[in-house]
């Protein structure tokens, strides 16, 4: 060992473990049983895997003991672009899906929300270092773009016969800390998917003949999760007697307009968006990671932190919203094929294609926009979330399930939302039986 320790003296244990992605999942819950002291019913706690087989969670990552659920549910009263939807999300924070249900049925008028979805186009960027003259470089590699895009999508036979594959090649020259260096975008239709995989293969597929053409080396090959020429346009419209009066409107406007004059404003602000994007992103099984990644960055563009989001009033004192931002998501491939819920998802949204489902998914981020302003405005945020959260109080304090409804009650109904009183609560009501 050579004086090294290989584990906590404080507890004498390790996490490291040789080989632990090929032992079986039994074997991998016995170690960990061991290493964080889990008795019997923390072990039975593993074994539920909801919706999901083991063996299917096992081809989605590596080290796998169990599967973690979180509630599923219907958002209601969505009509996007004339066309109604039932809407699946996930998500475990109180209120959000009620809010996004209630603003969806305040903007079902005539076409309901209109949404647009620009086509598929992903970016894949090659970094080039240690090239000499890199203005003239660049110039090269343009030149020699027809080739470049024939040996992108040579390695992707099959999207280029459907229609997709890779269109366009851009070069930009940066100047970096360490010196100048050379980005390359390939612009890929990756038609339903959402392109990851197509992208990053194409990427490695030209990087080397972009370093015989330039003489430098190629750092990185993969594809921008900001992907600005993949966006999704918005816009709703709600009459100002349906969101409690022109007082409401004007101060959903002003809230809108604080958004964009303070960053710190406006995190909140595109957080409330995302609450809708996000969970529809999980139900469907997107790469959520990458959508929020996009979002945030998109939304930083100008050099200064804005929201997605704008809300105004009318003349007639009525309100408008638009909503825009890159909404990388697919239809096929990945999760989406193996997930049971996330194929389950799709065929209660019927959408046809990625671009639809970016429609939808936008569309229930205005609507969750509108939902969050309309509260912050008016009875403020935290009565929505008090009710539920009442609830889980109770359980937490020790409520059985069919006590918590009439604990989370008389909770609410005092304004006294406390672990202290759940239990006063609890025990009075025991003792009243």
């Amino acid at each position: 060992m050579n004086g090294v320790i290989d584990m906590d003296t404080s507890t004498g244990k390790s996490s490291r473990i040789q080989g632990f992605h090929k032992l079986s999942r039994e074997e991998r819950i016995k170690i960990l049983a061991e290493f964080s002291n889990l008795n019997n019913e923390d072990i039975e706690l593993l074994d539920k895997w909801g919706a999901m087989e083991s063996k299917v969670a096992e081809t989605m990552i590596e080290n796998v003991v169990s599967a973690m659920s979180y509630p599923y549910a219907i958002a209601p009263n969505f009509r996007i672009n004339g066309k109604d939807y039932l809407v699946p999300m996930v998500i475990e924070e109180p209120s959000v899906v009620a809010a996004a249900s209630n603003a969806a049925r305040l903007m079902r008028e005539g076409e309901g929300i209109i949404s647009i979805a620009t086509e598929p186009i992903m970016i894949g960027q090659i970094h080039l270092i240690g090239v000499t003259n890199p203005d003239y470089k660049a110039q090269m590699i343009l030149e020699r773009k027809k080739e470049i895009l024939e040996l992108a999508n040579s390695s992707d036979q099959v999207l280029v016969s459907l229609g997709g594959g890779a269109k366009d090649l851009e070069v930009r020259v940066l100047d970096t800390e360490k010196g100048k260096s050379i980005a390359v975008h390939i612009l890929v239709n990756v038609l339903d998917a959402m392109g990851a995989n197509a992208v990053n293969t194409m990427c490695e597929k030209i990087a080397p003949r972009l370093e015989d053409i330039t003489g430098g080396r190629a750092v990185l090959r993969i594809l921008s999760n900001l992907a600005d020429r993949r966006i999704v346009r918005v816009r709703g419209y709600v009459k100002s007697e349906d969101i409690g009066g022109r007082d409401i409107a004007e101060r959903i406007e002003w809230a809108s307009a604080i958004a964009f004059s303070d960053p710190y404003r406006a995190a909140t602000h595109n957080k409330g968006i995302m609450n809708g994007i996000i969970a529809v992103a999980l139900a469907t099984g997107q790469d959520h990671r990458a959508i929020e990644a996009g979002a945030h960055a998109y939304a930083s563009r100008t050099g200064r932190y804005i929201p997605l989001s704008k809300w105004e009033t009318t003349p007639e004192g009525d309100l408008v919203g638009t909503l825009e931002m890159p909404l990388a998501v697919g239809t096929v491939g990945g999760t989406v094929r193996v997930h049971p819920l996330a194929k389950l998802s799709l065929k209660i949204l019927g959408v046809s294609s990625s671009r639809e489902l970016a429609q939808v998914m936008g569309a229930v981020g205005l609507a969750q926009n509108l939902a969050a302003l309309r509260a912050l405005v008016s009875e403020g945020i935290q009565r929505g979330h008090m009710k539920l959260h009442a609830k889980s109080l109770a359980v937490m304090a020790g409520a059985s399930y069919e006590e918590a409804e009439k604990v989370a009650e008389i909770l609410e109904k005092e304004g006294n939302v406390t672990f202290k009183r759940a239990k006063e609560v609890i025990e009075k009501i025991r003792q009243e039986r």
